[in-house]
């Protein structure tokens, strides 16, 4: 009689080595029959060949033009918010307008980034429900329009004088709000819909290599270069301090219309070029009603009509299953979201106590908002840099540098850019006239208050850090956004990444009161401590998410796939009966 144990080990082993065998024929076959071009690549050559992305297509290098020329103009004018609300207006040239001070001025910067990030909520449903994304972004063109126009008319000098400033800056901040949230939700997803390739495909390069078209190496590509054009618009502010130094805000914010008109004419003119999707109904009012069934009843499957059937014995939902799948599958995407607040108290700083702490300094004839060029100029160099040099030998090499760590990355260089400009907030307070109280009576010449003595151009490595954080937080976010998210619900994913700003914008919000000397420098540490920690908190936290990066991004693919087998089986019931 055989003895079962030793009969079972043996049988374990048997397995065992037909395995090794499969493995071995499996590679030496695919080493003698490889993939024709084309088509998609096995699981050993996934794993030998490498990864590249395609080039943009047309339509979204079109897509890429009208962003910039919103970021433009959004960069430009509040770029110089702080000074036209902190400053008095006294009828010198770009002196200042609403007089509220430091923290007036931080407030409502603050305030306006806030619900810049509020509104992409809005233009989501306008988008999915209604109109679709092209048609939601034109309209909302028409709103940034009229707030941009209202903003122009009330800082001209005749009605700073007449005491328009203030109420005119409040009504246009909250129509530009509107008009650049429908934009934001909608022209990021947009860009990347003019991208159809869902899989992997093998390719034979100019060098006779043969490679892998990865879809979602192109989907990072494609996010990179969409936020290099962020910040070429960003650029603006190059020219928008000088001018409204040299003639009045007012001239500042007549350029950042006519570049938005000039945009909002590329849009339309390149409308036969579009990849354009049509609305799907009432997605998002239907995700939020069916994400408060599922906190109400505490299960992520109450929302199902199956499950109300079984449960309930009647079901009075208006979608089905597969949408709360798709749902519950954005959720998880979300959780990933959830550490952004952080880190974008610590990206707000740039546009707002920067620019407070370079006006503490000696400015050598530079204006104190121009500063903040040096972000967009830095992510300007390093895009290029990351894009065509550092992560194509990272893919020869075979070393992953997948989203979850890009983003974390991103924190940890957030975090020192906050200690350094803590660096420089000490210095500031280190030196004459003022010390801890900068703009002094003491520092009083030919009736203007100037800066300590330490040098404006000391303040650019902060400025840098901010930038190179952004490459990998900040657009690893977007790219997160769009590949995790089911393909009905593209605009909402976007739209809860957006409204982590918010978050942010909220938690600066509640920081102002620490926005004084010499208190300020405290702050700027905690900053630097919060977004480390949060950085390290985020990896152990979402780090197994790497793993399975590739079967994530796979879903969209076949989930299309059922979709439009169901799609033609409806088709075909419908040709039967008729």
């Amino acid at each position: 009689m055989v003895d079962q144990k030793s009969g079972g080990v043996e049988l374990q082993q048997t397995l065992a080595d037909e395995k090794k065998l499969d493995v071995v024929d499996l590679t030496s076959d695919k080493e003698h029959n490889p993939t024709p071009d084309g088509e998609e690549p096995t699981e050993y050559e996934k794993q030998t060949l490498q990864h590249i992305p395609e080039n943009l297509p047309f339509s979204a290098w079109l897509v890429a033009a009208v962003e910039l020329s919103e970021r433009f103009t959004y960069y430009g004018m509040n770029g110089l918010f702080q000074n036209y609300i902190q400053r008095p207006y006294d009828g010198s040239l770009g002196r200042g307008a609403l007089g509220m001070g430091r923290q007036g001025a931080t407030g409502l910067v603050t305030f306006f980034q806030f619900w810049c990030y509020v509104t992409p909520i809005f233009g989501a449903i306008v988008a999915d429900q209604f109109l679709g994304k092209y048609m939601a972004i034109f309209w909302f063109c028409l709103v940034y329009i009229a707030g941009l126009l209202i903003l122009l008319l009330t800082s001209i000098p005749v009605a700073l004088e007449n005491g328009a400033g203030l109420g005119g800056f409040i009504v246009a901040i909250i129509i530009i709000g509107i008009g650049t949230g429908g934009i934001k939700s909608n022209v990021a997803p947009l860009i990347a819909d003019q991208y159809t390739r869902k899989k992997m495909a093998i390719k034979t390069d100019n060098k006779g290599q043969r490679v892998i078209v990865d879809p979602a190496l192109t989907i990072q590509r494609i996010y990179m270069i969409f936020y290099a054009c962020i910040n070429i618009g960003s650029l603006s502010l190059l020219a928008t301090p000088y001018m409204e130094r040299d003639v009045g805000f007012w001239s500042a914010y007549l350029l950042a219309l006519c570049v938005f008109i000039t945009g909002t004419a590329v849009l339309v003119l390149g409308r036969k070029f579009y990849v354009v999707r049509p609305p799907k109904g009432s997605i998002i009012t239907d995700a939020f009603k069916a994400i408060f069934i599922m906190v109400k009843n505490r299960n992520m499957d109450a929302p199902k009509p199956s499950y109300q059937a079984e449960y309930y014995g009647t079901q009075t939902v208006p979608w089905d299953d597969h949408f709360v799948d798709e749902l519950k599958r954005a959720l998880v995407a979300c959780q990933v979201f959830a550490f952004y607040p952080i880190y974008w108290v610590v990206y707000g700083q740039f546009s707002g106590n920067f620019v407070s702490q370079a006006g503490q300094m000696e400015g050598h004839g530079i204006p104190n908002d121009l500063m903040q060029n040096f972000d967009p100029i830095s992510i300007i160099v390093f895009i290029p840099i990351l894009d065509r040099i550092v992560y194509p030998i990272l893919q020869k090499l075979h070393i992953p540098f997948r989203p979850i760590s890009r983003i974390t990355l991103g924190f940890i260089v957030a975090s020192l850019a906050m200690m350094y400009a803590a660096i420089v907030q000490h210095l500031i307070y280190s030196a004459g006239p003022c010390y801890e109280h900068p703009h002094c009576d003491a520092s009083l010449v030919d009736g203007v208050k100037l800066g300590n003595k330490v040098h404006i151009g000391i303040q650019t490595p902060a400025y840098v850090f901010i930038g190179i954080s952004e490459i990998f937080a900040s657009v690893s976010g977007l790219e997160y956004a769009y590949t995790k998210a089911p393909p009905s619900m593209k605009s909402f994913v976007q739209a809860m990444y957006l409204l982590t700003n918010a978050f942010g914008a909220a938690i600066g919000e509640a920081l102002i009161p620490a926005a004084y000397d010499p208190a300020i420098l405290w702050m700027f540490v905690g900053l630097c401590v919060a977004s480390f920690l949060s950085g390290v908190i985020f990896w152990f936290t979402f780090h197994k998410l790497n793993d399975r990066e590739e079967a994530m991004n796979a879903l969209d693919y076949h989930e299309q796939e059922e979709l439009e087998a169901h799609r033609q089986m409806s088709q075909s019931d419908e040709k039967r009966w008729s």
